[in-house]
């Protein structure tokens, strides 16, 4: 069966030249013209994906991708913002909420639906959230034994290294800033600042040698788990 994808726009056409894309590629969409008219088919049925305009007129699409990411049953959902404003501080906001992926209008609709293909390819090999085996290219992680293994040579991580990259393995291809890095790390409680997530990812690079290059920074936003295509 072709993946649903829904569609969260209060312009109709646009939501009508998106919506036409994807069936030409394929895909099965639904729209949603508010943000609780969103939030009201959501809570419906999960659909594949969810393309999401940021500037709504009653919920905005920050919040909505908040309460998606809070949800059990929708935390996974990839999330694809489509919106007018192109700012680094609108993307750094996006992805912060948890947003997978970015684009600005004027967009390529040819564009629109490689994205939308990626990040459900990528969807479909997220790693399970209770595997305790995370694997990627030379690079093994294991998590009941607290042990990470390059090429199989023995690697040597601390305690916040070793978090880290569990972290960002669990999210291939999904952007984490440094602000939600911090917060999964280091809790909410303890003070430190951004340059320590820098120097300590710096330092996992270092040790992980040819698998280093897993990890890729995202400029002014945070890093990314690489997946490596055979």
């Amino acid at each position: 069966m072709s993946k649903q994808i829904l569609v969260v726009d209060d312009e109709p056409d646009l939501v009508d030249l998106v919506c036409f894309n994807l069936s030409e590629a394929g895909y099965r969409s639904e729209s949603a013209f508010s943000g609780r008219e969103a939030v009201e088919k959501l809570a419906r049925s999960r659909p594949d994906l969810l393309i999401l305009d940021l500037m709504l007129p009653d919920v905005g699409g920050t919040e909505i991708c908040r309460k998606v990411r809070a949800d059990p049953k929708l935390r996974t959902l990839p999330v694809l913002m489509l919106t007018a404003r192109s700012e680094e501080v609108d993307r750094v906001v996006g992805f912060e909420v948890g947003a997978d992926d970015y684009l600005t209008k004027p967009f390529s609709p040819r564009e629109l639906v490689l994205r939308v293909r990626a990040l459900l390819r990528r969807a479909a090999g997220d790693v399970d959230a209770g595997s305790q085996i995370l694997e990627q290219g030379p690079l093994h992680l294991d998590l009941e034994r607290h042990r990470c293994r390059v090429a199989g040579e023995e690697v040597e991580l601390t305690a916040k290294e070793f978090q880290l990259l569990e972290t960002l393995m669990r999210a291939p291809g999904r952007v984490q800033t440094r602000e939600r890095l911090l917060d999964t790390v280091w809790g909410t409680e303890v003070t430190v600042t951004s340059r320590t997530i820098d120097t300590h990812l710096k330092r996992l690079r270092e040790k992980l040698g040819v698998a280093g290059e897993l990890i890729e920074t995202v400029r002014g936003i945070g890093y990314r788990f690489v997946e490596r295509r055979s």
